[in-house]
């Protein structure tokens, strides 16, 4: 065996029976994947022929078995590949997975040449599978889907795999006490970019198997996962039709999941929120929402609520969270817990890198920072800058223009423009797709996203256009914003009750700016419509040169 190899036989008992019980494999680390017509099942085993008995009893769906051995193959090798097959089979997006999710004891170990099997004999071992049409995507086509970056089945970190055994322990002890008029609350904080969603994802969907397991806590329990993001929403939906033990209907948006649990008088047992920075802080009649808080209402209609939640992604001031909301609401339900993720997992950037977009956003300009695994690069055009990214794009996949909400974006299927203050270049506003994610279509890379279109989501390259709220004052040598150039008027409803308005403005425009910035896996460009700020920001990486 000195390649991936791959031998196939039907899934019944007479072919497994008719496999000579001398044969090498039987007795040595190896990978199967079991498929049908629609449904698929990846696992790997060191007794082939026991296992494949074993599931022959239990599997449903399932017509044909597949094995693949190779001479280097050990138990920490097969253990981890099977991993990232069915992390790369979800975003193939040909077979509904059979598969659980990861938890902590089944933690992936570093092991001796794991880059070996992770990068080369991986791409050998799919590119087998492409060839016998066990597939039907190259990697690079997958590794650029929203799915597979919020696949359940990702391999997480220790600090990832400890949060989500302790939300597991939470949820499974808390669900079956008598709570009061409030649910308990745990709620788990972090940056953009430190995979916060990733674990929400492969936590709801171990719960979701447990609500089948007769001897679990969670044994029939009824459990949202609500996000008030619609494109997030978009990705969600899409990846419980790839997973046997996700169900659509398990995901709702905030508003509407309070209005059905209210109209129904029901009481959910577990209510999960990705994003909860986007949940609203007052009432929006027009939305249909008549309540004072979002959580607020999700407590007195779970008996348990998980939230993720970043205060430095607020976006609108119906949505400004206070420290002392969030304290009091902690302090209203039966029991509570906390949580803080802390390492960053989107940027491949040093510290350099994100301290300065930290600083940034606290109005301080800093000298451009160097890292060469890091391409941080600052344009004179915004043509310029979006021709770099095309042909990162070109090379990379799923590089695009984003930029603040400085210029006039309408929903009223005009088309309206991103535009060059010191040329006549202009990109047109991003378009929105009932089906897809906006950096998923192929020709988005010719339009400028808005914040909406990207929050929560990963690009390879990164394009940033600072519009005209965001100026450099030369003679304080720091960030002017000024929120009266900021265009999205919906940001700015619902200042009742907020003590400093202005500061607030401040804040949701500069938070816009953090998310944005911190978008790209591999890059970050920027382009400064504000001379003053261009002129500056040239300077810096001038001197850096």
């Amino acid at each position: 065996m000195t390649a991936i190899e791959i031998l196939s036989w039907p899934f019944i008992q007479e072919s497994i029976n008719q496999i000579n019980n001398k044969e090498q494999y039987l007795n040595y680390p190896v990978i199967y994947v079991l498929n049908g017509n629609k449904e698929a099942y990846i696992g790997e085993t060191v007794y082939f022929k026991n296992r494949i008995k074993a599931h022959l009893k239990a599997r449903k769906n399932i017509n044909q078995v597949n094995l693949i051995k190779h001479e280097h193959f050990n138990r920490s090798a097969t253990f981890h590949l099977e991993t990232k097959l069915i992390n790369y089979f979800l975003g193939d997006e040909k077979y509904t997975l059979q598969n659980k999710s990861k938890t902590a004891s089944d933690f992936t170990h570093n092991y001796y040449n794991k880059p070996y099997y992770d990068q080369q004999l991986f791409k050998e071992l799919w590119q087998k599978l492409y060839e016998q049409k066990l597939i039907n995507n190259e990697l690079y086509v997958i590794e650029n889907k929203d799915i597979f970056k919020l696949s359940p089945f990702k391999e997480l970190s220790l600090e990832q795999l400890e949060l989500k055994d302790k939300v597991l322990d939470f949820c499974e002890k808390r669900v079956t006490q008598n709570s009061s008029k409030y649910g308990s609350l745990l709620v788990i904080e972090g940056e953009a970019g430190v995979g916060k969603s990733v674990v929400l994802s492969s936590i709801f969907n171990t719960i979701q198997e447990r609500v089948e397991e007769a001897s679990s806590n969670l044994y029939h329990t009824e459990n949202y996962l609500a996000v008030n993001h619609e494109e997030m929403f978009k990705t969600y939906k899409n990846i419980a039709k790839q997973v046997k033990h996700l169900k659509g209907k398990n995901f709702a948006k905030p508003t509407s999941l309070i209005n059905t649990l209210q109209k129904e008088e029901k009481k959910a047992d577990i209510i999960f929120v990705d994003e909860a920075h986007l949940l609203l802080t007052k009432p929006d009649t027009y939305n249909s929402f008549h309540g004072n808080n979002h959580l607020e209402e999700l407590l007195k209609l779970a008996k348990v609520v998980v939230i993720i939640y970043d205060q430095n992604q607020v976006l609108k001031l119906k949505s400004l969270w206070g420290a002392a909301t969030l304290e009091e609401l902690k302090k209203l339900s039966t029991f509570r817990e906390e949580y803080q993720l802390t390492n960053q997992f989107r940027m491949q950037a040093n510290e350099d890198v994100i301290n300065w977009i930290n600083e940034f956003k606290h109005k301080k300009l800093m000298p451009l920072p160097k890292d060469k695994n890091y391409e941080f690069k600052v344009f004179e055009s915004m043509k310029d800058m979006h021709d770099e990214i095309k042909a990162k794009n070109k090379k990379h996949g799923l590089s695009r223009v984003v930029s603040t909400f400085d210029y006039i974006h309408k929903k009223d299927g005009g088309t309206y423009y991103v535009k060059e203050s010191n040329g006549e270049y202009q990109l047109p506003w991003n378009t929105t797709s009932t089906k897809y994610t906006w950096a998923e279509k192929a020709e988005t890379v010719h339009e400028a996203g808005s914040i909406y279109t990207i929050q929560g989501f990963d690009l390879n390259y990164v394009g940033v256009v600072l519009g005209p709220s965001v100026r450099y004052d030369a003679a304080k040598d720091e960030i002017i914003i000024d929120t009266s150039k900021y265009m999205d008027k919906g940001a700015y409803t619902g200042m009742d009750g907020i003590e400093n308005v202005n500061e607030a403005k401040e804040k949701i425009v500069l938070n816009s700016i953090n998310i944005l910035m911190k978008r790209g896996i591999k890059g970050l460009y920027i382009y400064s419509s504000d001379e003053a700020l261009r002129n500056k920001l040239l300077e810096y990486q001038k001197a850096g040169e």
